[in-house]
């Protein structure tokens, strides 16, 4: 499916008003179920919806027990529907439907993850520099409706998986998800992000031992607690050629 759409606006500028058209970003309610019973509704742009329901699983533990990748059921249209064939335990303390926006992350699991490994991997800043420009020049989607946010995985030279999505929590969970079917390892690696660095955020890098988080926006308060509690590194404001390192800078050299 398409991310966008064409629709016709009115125009107002300065004392002109006229008819236009003009790109949106396409948000559709994904809902999934497990063994044909519904346990989840999210809202997300339609494109990587396997890798996205793989990584909300394997990132939120919403399933505790056997499942299969490749026996995901996703079935488009007006809603997209998604089974998931499973023999384990679906986590019931879950909101049935969750949206998009800015309070739309979940988290699922209590209790903060096990801290990351320390494996003596560093990026310099010159790196962090480039490869972030790489990733805001890939946002194709963004560029013509101005309306998603991105994110990607980079051991610091190449860019590894990408993603787009409406929400920047989506878009974290789709690399995820797609690191996962790929076997791509997640250790020694770096989690760039376009938005604001959330809590959700933080976690969801935590639990997969993705040592550095790295945005162009802002951290939360509560986000910086959980980098400094877990041993995840992050990193805000990277604009031009300044950044900030709120956690973890052993991981970070000149």
């Amino acid at each position: 499916m398409e991310s966008y759409k064409t629709i016709r606006i009115i125009k107002a500028r300065e004392d002109q008003i006229e008819e236009a058209e003009d790109l949106i970003a396409i948000e559709k309610k994904v809902r999934i179920s497990v063994n044909g019973q519904n346990v989840l509704n999210l809202y997300c742009s339609p494109v990587m919806i396997r890798e996205f329901i793989v990584g909300v699983i394997y990132n939120e533990g919403l399933i505790s027990g056997e499942w299969c990748a490749d026996r995901i059921s996703i079935v488009y249209g007006e809603d997209i529907l998604v089974d998931i064939p499973s023999a384990g335990t679906v986590n019931t303390a879950i909101e049935k439907t969750v949206t998009s926006g800015c309070a739309g992350g979940i988290s699922l699991m209590k209790g903060l993850p096990p801290r990351i490994m320390e494996d003596g991997t560093q990026f310099s800043v010159a790196a962090i520099r480039e490869i972030f420009r790489e990733f805001q020049k890939k946002s194709e989607v963004y560029r013509i409706t101005g309306g998603v946010h991105s994110a990607a995985l980079t051991d610091g030279r190449t860019m590894l998986a990408f993603a787009e999505d409406i929400g920047r929590h989506n878009a974290v969970d789709k690399i995820i998800g797609f690191s996962i079917l790929e076997n791509i390892g997640l250790s020694g690696k770096m989690m760039l992000a376009s938005g604001r660095l959330s809590s959700e955020i933080a976690l969801k890098c935590s639990r997969c031992g993705i040592p550095v988080l790295v945005s162009r926006a802002a951290p939360t308060s509560l986000a910086v607690e959980i980098a400094e509690k877990t041993g995840l590194t992050m990193i805000g404001f990277v604009r031009g050629d300044r950044m900030n390192i709120y956690t973890g800078s052993q991981r970070i050299i000149s």
